[in-house]
Formats: C-alpha cells, sequence, structure tokens
C-alpha cells in the first residue's frame, strides 16, 4: 500500500537535491530532525507549492548550495522529480517494511544505492522495484 507521506517527503528531498546541487545522501543529514517533521507533516506541506516548503525548508536548515548536479551531468531524459519520489517510497515500503519511515528514508538514502538510482545516464530506477529491493538487501547490483 502506497504511503503518501513518504512519497511527499521522498520528493520534496529530490525537488530540494536538484535546486541545491546537493547529493541526497548529504541532504538527508543536513535536514536532521526536520526530516521527521516533513515526513509527519506532508499532509498539510502538500497542501503547499512545493518550491514554498523547499525554500522554507533550505532556509530554516540553512542548507548551502552543492556541487552535485546528477541533472546537468544525464545524456538523457531526465525523469520528474515525483517519478524519483516514487522509486525511493516503493525502496523505502519494500525495505523497511512498516517500521520507523524517517529511519527509512535515513538508511536508504544514505546507502550505495542511493547515487546508482540517481545516475540518470542508467536505467536503473526504471527497474522493478523487486529488483531494486533485493539488490539493496544484497549489497550489490545483481546481474
Amino acid at each position: 500500500m502506497s504511503d503518501n507521506k513518504l512519497f511527499y517527503a521522498c520528493s520534496l528531498i529530490e525537488y530540494m537535491g536538484r535546486i541545491t546541487h546537493n547529493k541526497r545522501s548529504a541532504l538527508v543529514q543536513m535536514l536532521g530532525d526536520d526530516l521527521k517533521r516533513i515526513y509527519s507533516h506532508a499532509d498539510v506541506f502538500h497542501c503547499e507549492p512545493i518550491e514554498k516548503v523547499a525554500d522554507d525548508f533550505i532556509e530554516r536548515r540553512k542548507i548551502a548550495e552543492g556541487t552535485y548536479d546528477n541533472v546537468k551531468l544525464s545524456k538523457y531524459e531526465v525523469p520528474g522529480y515525483w517519478d524519483i519520489g516514487k522509486v525511493f517510497e516503493r525502496l523505502i515500503e519494500d525495505v523497511e517494511g512498516d517500521l520507523d519511515r524517517v529511519d527509512g528514508i535515513r538508511k536508504v538514502y544514505t546507502s550505495w544505492i542511493s547515487d546508482k538510482i540517481l545516475n540518470f545516464n542508467s536505467d536503473l530506477y526504471y527497474q522493478p522495484r523487486d529488483y531494486l529491493a533485493e539488490c539493496y538487501r544484497s549489497g550489490k547490483m545483481i546481474e
């Protein structure tokens, strides 16, 4: 079953990462305790434009401009931040089950697979969700 709060939180992380040019793993760390706030109140935050919510958290946490721009490095059409949010939502649901969602966000975004999914020159983000979950669990890409 889809967790709309998790979907929104993951999409917001992706959106913020794109506009601040930070790796998503670093961004999750920079958000600190506000990650719980984002997840807990996602049903309220989604009523405002995502741009405003992102700006509010960027300012609140004083998130500096980074140098990571996976969108610019992409040779191909880049999936939208909502699309990538859905990929991460499903992966977190599949590997963390109903455990603490915020902890799941931290674990998945700071794991080895996060950068692999966000390499838009590969097709990993299009792979079936069960494949992504098995790769994550095994700690490597499954051939």
